[in-house]
């Protein structure tokens, strides 16, 4: 689980557009700083024992280094997202790095966020809809990658991917943010059998549950205490680091990389 890693790289990331409510083309990103944000965080998966691989980011594409909207895998298939038309031109770029690295490739027939709306849990798989993936996708995920899908809604374009209201920490443990999802989703959570762990709307509003976890090692966005607590807590080693430029582009941690060993049924 998160052991093996798509990574692109900050070397062209700008806000040329607003896509979610965190983008504003009048607050631009730093360059070097996002630059060693970035590093930082490859860094650490590097630290943590993560394989990585790498695509270099393409000039026209500012939000490459989201690489997680990209696509989700399972074993040697991936569903390829369908992003907003701004960021339609990411999609060949790594379609063909798929392609050359034999996945099989899907095109997603409707709207789809990749891996930042469909979060891998051990067989399920934990998907939104609602915000930037139409609800049809869901059955395509169900068919193409074989996972038993568990529909999910967050309220609001805050929470525009469900990677900024849920975590999966490992197959068994999760977090999230109640305030983030409908009452509906809370229940579905609450009956998964997994333990959770609760995150104010304060900390997910940071970017708390946008994390990377492979079971012993949680990668996440520093200035978030209380979840990072909780996960110490249970035994794990948390890493927390400086996403304040990312963030100007509405993404984290998880954001950055595409899970590529997601294993098959």
């Amino acid at each position: 689980m998160n052991s093996e890693l798509l990574v692109s790289d900050a070397s062209h990331f700008r806000v040329d557009y607003e896509i979610n409510p965190y983008m504003d083309t009048a607050i631009q990103p730093d360059v070097q700083a996002t630059l060693a944000e970035h590093q930082a965080i490859v860094a650490a998966h590097l630290a943590a024992g993560r394989k990585v691989e790498y695509l270099p980011s393409a000039p026209e594409c500012p939000d490459m280094v989201f690489t997680a909207n990209a696509a989700v895998i399972r074993g040697e298939k991936a569903v390829l997202g369908n992003p907003p038309s701004e960021r339609q031109a990411e999609i060949p770029y790594f379609t063909a790095w798929l392609s050359e690295h034999h996945y099989e490739v899907v095109e997603a027939p409707y709207l789809f966020s990749g891996q930042g709306d469909a979060l891998a849990c051990g067989d399920l798989l934990l998907a939104a809809y609602g915000q930037r993936t139409d609800e049809r996708m869901l059955d395509v995920l169900a068919r193409e990658l074989d996972y038993e899908v568990v529909p999910l809604r967050t309220v609001s374009s805050r929470w525009y991917d469900l990677d900024l209201a849920v975590g999966v920490v490992a197959p068994d443990l999760l977090a999230y943010c109640p305030d983030a999802l409908d009452a509906a989703s809370v229940r579905t959570l609450r009956g998964l059998g997994a333990e959770l762990i609760e995150v104010p709307v304060e900390e997910a509003a940071l970017f708390a549950l946008n994390l990377v976890s492979d079971g012993t090692t949680v990668t996440m966005t520093q200035g978030v205490p209380r979840l990072a607590a909780e996960l110490r807590g249970r035994g794990l080693e948390v890493v927390e680091l400086d996403t304040t430029e990312l963030a100007k582009g509405g993404g984290g941690v998880r954001c950055t990389a595409l899970t590529l060993d997601n294993p098959p049924a």
